[in-house]
């Protein structure tokens, strides 16, 4: 007759041994001959596609010849810098980069949100260790002798007992490995969420500084018009006063003066608040605006522009990245709700000891153990298992799509900035050739008035014309700054060429009972040691 599985054995001599040889034997031979169900994930290919645009190479950016009218060509397969804003010519730009990835709060959460996945993967691979509880109990126990069925004083005793067990589940399905699978795509989502976080904040701190140079060059330019405005109208007011011009010609001017005046209030609105801006892009508050800033007129503009080959794009961008990172594991997740559908098999080896003193706690003849193999599968429960599969596959079926999504919106992203460096430069040339026409317009309609050839209404509409002009060459200078931040941006800012992980990203090994040593600390306190005073107190605060 068979013994029953389960039954405790004494162990012989060389038995521990045995068990241990069988087990790992055993293990290893399911192991290796397990399969992994589900489906096994691979980066879906680029688009078929050899440009961003119809027509296929892009003509040089247009040149002109005043500052930011440099001329750009298009480089086809042309790497993008690690540092692509240097291209810029600015060490201040360089260095409000440097202070935005060292302080804002962004890039430390995500640094601490990779290391946190980084050790969800650990974990998950620990479930494919043998579990190995230990236990040690001690009872002291009296027995009266009447529950022996004898007469007499009770049995008084102690009893020592020492176990260790093991639970190692057969991933014979591949359900553990696929968790396993599942938590490295999701530290890959995590990893390129890293990189989206900082080359956002890179190209808008590059951005906000390009702005705000811009919008200071606009506040000067309008300070020295209505600087112009206002000599003119003291001339004006002279004339009047002799009876060279009429009054009317004085209230144009000075009505003029205060649409120009009017218009400052505007700017510098939008300059401090681009400051606050560009200050929490720092990691700063606002009062801690130490006044830095670009100069417009020096910024350089770089003349070889990178265009990343299509098969490139989808391997740099991080939006791209992470989308697949995200489908990658809900494929992985299909395999692990597979595997629930199939029977789980565990095996249960335990080995103990009891004795009543602890000089015989360890002796061949207190020893005891015990082998246990367990195969579960469900066998009814309403289609819940099979109804998560199934749900499971739809929502991979969805981040595909979305993967696909992130592609063509990535494809445009590439494809307007391409249009925006091409038409913007055509516009700043435009606009300052509109510039030179004003001005000369202005100082011509200036000195016709002087001999009474004109009205003084056609020097009004020449000082808005000639205002109005310069505005817009400033903007359009700034535009073709900006165009090219947002064409590193949308080929994925370089992240490949440079190292953004922190010692934040990595796993801690920390103490066992360690608790937070980074920043957070300042977010917590020591705790103190239970006193009477304290429960008294915290049963009053609860009240």
């Amino acid at each position: 007759m068979g013994r029953a599985a389960g039954q405790s054995f004494p162990l012989r001599h060389g038995a521990t041994r045995g068990v241990r040889r069988w087990i790992g034997a055993g293990t290893g031979a399911l192991l290796l001959s397990g399969c992994m169900v589900g489906p096994d994930f691979q980066p879906p290919p680029a688009p078929d596609v050899s440009g961003y645009t119809p027509e296929g190479k892009l003509a040089p950016a247009a040149a002109t010849t005043i500052a930011g009218g440099m001329p750009q060509t298009f480089v086809t397969g042309l790497d993008v810098g690690g540092q692509w804003w240097r291209e810029f010519g600015s060490p201040q730009i360089n260095a409000f980069v440097e202070e935005a990835v060292r302080n804002h709060p962004d890039v430390k959460a995500a640094q601490y949100a990779l290391q946190s996945a980084r050790q969800s993967v650990l974990q998950a691979q620990g479930a494919l260790t043998p579990q190995i509880p230990g236990t040690f109990s001690a009872t002291r126990e009296q027995v009266p002798a009447a529950s022996g069925g004898t007469t007499g004083a009770p049995s008084l005793y102690n009893l020592y007992n020492a176990s260790v067990s093991v639970t190692f589940t057969l991933d014979v399905f591949g359900g553990l490995r696929r968790q396993v699978e599942s938590a490295e795509a999701q530290a890959r989502y995590q990893r390129f969420e890293l990189e989206a976080t900082y080359l956002a904040l890179t190209a808008n701190v590059v951005t906000a500084a390009i702005t705000d140079a811009s919008l200071r060059a606009q506040i000067a330019a309008t300070q020295e018009i209505i600087a112009a405005e206002t000599d003119q109208l003291h001339r004006v007011q002279r004339q009047f006063e002799v009876g060279a011009v009429s009054q009317a010609d004085v209230l144009s001017q000075q009505a003029t003066l205060a649409q120009t005046q009017a218009a400052l209030p505007p700017l510098q609105k939008q300059l401090a608040q681009g400051r606050n801006q560009l200050m929490a892009y720092l990691g700063r508050l606002p009062s801690q605006d130490r006044g830095e800033s670009v100069n417009l007129a020096q910024l350089r503009l770089p003349g070889k522009l990178p265009v990343s080959l299509p098969a490139q794009l989808v391997r740099q961008r991080p939006d791209i990245r992470a989308a697949e990172a995200t489908l990658h594991q809900a494929a992985a997740t299909v395999g692990v709700n597979v595997a629930n559908l199939l029977p789980q098999f565990t095996l249960t080896p335990s080995l103990g000891t009891e004795a009543l003193t602890m000089g015989q706690l360890f002796t061949p003849q207190s020893l005891a153990w015990t082998v246990a193999a367990n195969i579960q599968q469900q066998l009814m429960d309403g289609g819940q298992l099979y109804r998560t599969k199934e749900a499971s596959v739809a929502t991979f079926e969805q981040d595909y799509a979305l993967y696909q999504s992130t592609v063509i919106t990535a494809f445009q992203n590439v494809a307007d900035s391409l249009r925006a460096v091409q038409y913007d430069a055509a516009t700043l040339r435009a606009q300052a050739a509109a510039e030179r026409s004003a001005r000369d317009s202005l100082t011509m309609a200036q000195q016709q008035f002087k001999v009474g050839a004109i009205s003084y209404a056609i020097i009004i509409n020449a000082q808005q014309t000639y205002q109005n002009a310069l505005i817009s060459r400033i903007q359009a200078q700034a535009t073709r700054y900006t165009d090219t931040v947002a064409l590193f941006q949308s080929l994925g800012g370089g992240w490949w060429n440079r190292t953004d992980e922190t010692k934040a990203a990595l796993p801690r090994d920390g103490g066992y009972l360690q608790g937070p040593d980074g920043p957070a600390t300042a977010a917590t306190k020591d705790a103190a040691p239970a006193t009477p005073e304290a429960s008294n107190a915290s049963m009053e605060t609860t009240r």
